[in-house]
């Protein structure tokens, strides 16, 4: 098997992008995302990208920095609290997007890594969620229908890879990762620790390298934290 190791985020996304392609991009807030592709997705100018991710970064970070360039049009998202620019961009009619329950987009990008077309939940039934969907009882309760997500590509990030794509994430870093990893028409990983095959314990591994098209050590990572919040020390008054 030809490895499937690059030199970085720019190799990496060579002949995949286009203007008006679906992107999923893995982590939850600031936690586990891809910022290397991020930024040198920027780099590319590509433009009226669909986006699937859990938020959009915040406004000068992670996926907020597409958002500022101009070249998000759409976003599937469960959570935009954090970007300012979101929310003035969304109430002014400049960008579209299609809100889910967290639990739901999770769900949906699974079933769509799985080969499953739609499922029913009854999360959203009777809300603005359900408009437009298809509703069905079930032993005596209403479900709304909702499809699953795939995606042109996955951009996702690990803790640990080897040469034929096995990814192993750490702790809560794995969050939306592993599920787009496998829903993408193309799956690009980048890692903070890239290693020979063989090196990974098979018994750990959390995503296949079947899953992953691309590979690589990403330059580097800022990791920054969203919302730091600290305990005050024993005694001090507030």
């Amino acid at each position: 098997m030809a490895s499937k190791k690059v030199d970085g985020a720019r190799e990496a996304l060579s002949e995949v992008l286009f203007d008006g392609m679906t992107i999923m991009a893995g982590g939850f807030g600031l936690c586990g995302i891809p910022e290397n592709l991020i930024a040198a997705i920027r780099e590319t100018g590509v433009k009226d990208l669909t986006v699937i991710s859990n938020n959009c970064g915040v406004d000068d970070f992670g996926l907020g920095i597409l958002l500022a360039g101009g070249q998000i049009k759409k976003m599937i998202s469960s959570y935009v609290g954090e970007n300012k620019l979101f929310a003035d961009l969304y109430l002014s009619g400049k960008l579209e997007l299609e809100f889910n329950p967290q639990g739901t987009l999770a769900e949906r990008i699974r079933a769509g890594g799985a080969g499953i077309p739609a499922f029913f939940t009854k999360t959203g039934v009777g809300t603005l969620v359900a408009e437009g969907k298809e509703v069905r009882e079930f032993d005596g309760q209403m479900y709304v229908m909702e499809r699953g997500l795939t995606a042109d590509l996955s951009i996702v990030k690990a803790y640990r890879g080897d040469h034929d794509g096995n990814l192993v994430y750490r702790r809560t870093a794995r969050n939306f990762n592993p599920m787009m990893a496998a829903a993408g028409k193309v799956t690009i990983a980048e890692v903070e620790e890239l290693v020979v095959t063989g090196q990974l314990d098979k018994d750990n591994i959390h995503t296949p390298g079947i899953y992953v098209d691309r590979i690589f050590k990403g330059a580097v990572f800022e990791k920054r934290i969203e919302q730091r919040t600290l305990r005050l020390p024993e005694g001090a008054i507030t």
